[in-house]
């Protein structure tokens, strides 16, 4: 049997995807040799989009998997998250969505992690860890990988990630939030900015000897974290912490700055 011939097939990438490509890409219909045997994911990957990123991926108006075969001729069209329209039917790109929304930010995003801490999502920070270490992670604990490395997202472990194009912690946020539609699952100081831990209710009584002079005296409402064992109270700190939430739910998502 001879080997399978180089194909040429043509590309367009849709919305944001095209930020990952150069200029004369984006938008537009555009032609690439692909390698023997060559998959979709292969490809995609090869023009510069992580997997992570593509929802949707038609070729010849079928929807098809990151495993089909390329052949010469070819149409391919790459969509990104469809925030709108429900296209489950016709998801073919990954084998079930993740039932819980929780995180792991890579490095360099611990400011995003304490927001998504402060609006309720289970976040995971650890800075210094191994690609292969965070791809085992998120593949075990069910995690979305965070992340502006291009080449992480493109790890094979790597099922559900999302490339952070802002670089300031609350426009981050916000462009999460808004990526993803979050808003609805927010679930403002429920976890512990610190260690991640949940939050929960505590008496005053039993608290009362960590408490300083003007905090016993002007509060009595009080959280604890489950895991450090931290006691939260609303007071200026946390006023400051609303504005954030609110600004992050409510505003739009923040515009998405083009990739390097």
């Amino acid at each position: 049997m001879q080997p399978p011939t180089k194909a040429t097939a043509v590309f367009r990438f849709y919305e944001e995807l095209n930020d990952f490509l150069p200029p004369a890409r984006r938008r537009r219909d555009f032609s690439v040799s692909c390698a023997r045997a060559a998959t979709t994911k292969h490809m995609i990957e090869a023009l510069g989009v992580p997997h992570t990123e593509v929802e949707l991926v038609l070729v010849n108006g079928e929807s098809v998997g990151f495993d089909r075969v390329l052949r010469d001729g070819d149409r391919v069209a790459v969509y990104p998250k469809f925030e709108s329209l429900d296209i489950t039917p016709l998801l073919r790109v990954r084998a079930q969505p993740l039932r819980t929304t929780r995180f792991f930010a890579d490095a360099h995003l611990g400011g995003l992690a304490r927001l998504l801490r402060l609006v309720g999502f289970d976040t995971q920070y650890e800075n210094g860890l191994r690609d292969a270490q965070i791809e085992a992670l998120a593949r075990d604990e069910g995690r979305i990988v965070l992340t502006r490395d291009r080449e992480l997202l493109k790890r094979r472990g790597i099922t559900h990630g999302c490339f952070v194009h802002a670089l300031r912690p609350r426009e981050q946020l916000r462009e999460v939030i808004g990526r993803l539609d979050l808003a609805r699952s927010a679930r403002p100081f429920t976890r512990c900015l610190v260690c991640n831990s949940p939050l929960a209710p505590i008496d005053k009584a039993s608290v009362l000897s960590r408490l300083p002079l003007d905090v016993k005296a002007a509060h009595d409402r009080f959280t604890a974290c489950m895991g450090c064992s931290r006691v939260f109270w609303e007071g200026s700190r946390w006023k400051r912490m609303r504005a954030i939430v609110d600004a992050s739910i409510m505003a739009p998502p923040a515009t998405m700055a083009p990739a390097d």
